[in-house]
């Protein structure tokens, strides 16, 4: 869809998410979402499709001098999306890189142990997995995740986002089975400007969204 409607907040935008699914007939064994935002709708969708909530953490590498410009990201078992292009036009010196590689990777497993207190990783190998975002910009970190996603054996991936612009949804289509995305509006500035209420998750709120699973 190409229209700019506004969602409420991030549960709401998650019950959109979960009827578009559930429309399309997808019967999914487990949803993960990328905390913190995702989180909220990840809650809402796994209720709508009865399927375990869990998450799945990747951190951006940013470039030297400019940490928001995303060189590449990975996830917290080291599998990695390189920006190519990016990479390509600022000379960047491969030892950095990979150094950054390392240091956010073992910042990512970090966050997912203390979310997942405790508990071991989900078993993906031969499954149907819904991998849950607010949105997505230029999609950094949800690449990483969808890379670990295939590196699990996942038989089936389907990303389900609320709203991204129209480049980088197509290039998502790529990397997953399937991308469910609501609107891909022409004018899009940033995932916040679609949502009414658009507040920081805690990771206190993002972690009770887990709590029935755990």
């Amino acid at each position: 869809m190409t229209d700019s409607r506004q969602f409420t907040d991030r549960t709401e935008a998650g019950k959109q998410l979960a009827e578009a699914l559930l429309e399309r007939e997808i019967d999914a064994d487990l949803v993960l979402a990328i905390p913190r935002g995702g989180l909220p709708l990840g809650r809402a969708v796994a209720d709508a499709l009865d399927a375990p909530l869990d998450v799945v953490v990747a951190k951006k590498i940013g470039a030297p001098g400019n940490p928001e410009f995303a060189l590449g990201a990975v996830a917290s078992d080291g599998s990695v999306w390189r920006n190519e292009r990016g990479l390509s036009g600022r000379n960047i010196d491969e030892d950095y890189f990979e150094r950054k590689r390392e240091e956010e990777a073992e910042n990512a497993r970090e966050k997912i142990e203390r979310y997942r207190g405790g508990r071991p990783d989900p078993d993906l190998a031969d499954r149907t997995v819904v991998l849950v975002d607010d949105g997505v910009a230029t999609g950094s970190t949800v690449r990483a995740c969808l890379q670990q996603l295939r590196n699990a054996d996942a038989a089936r991936v389907v990303l389900a986002v609320p709203v991204g612009p129209p480049e980088t949804v197509r290039e998502l289509r790529d990397l997953a089975d399937e991308v469910v995305c609501l609107q891909t509006p022409g004018d899009f500035m940033g995932v916040g400007q679609f949502y009414d209420r658009f507040d920081q998750v805690s990771d206190e709120e993002a972690m009770s969204y887990l709590e029935r699973d755990a």
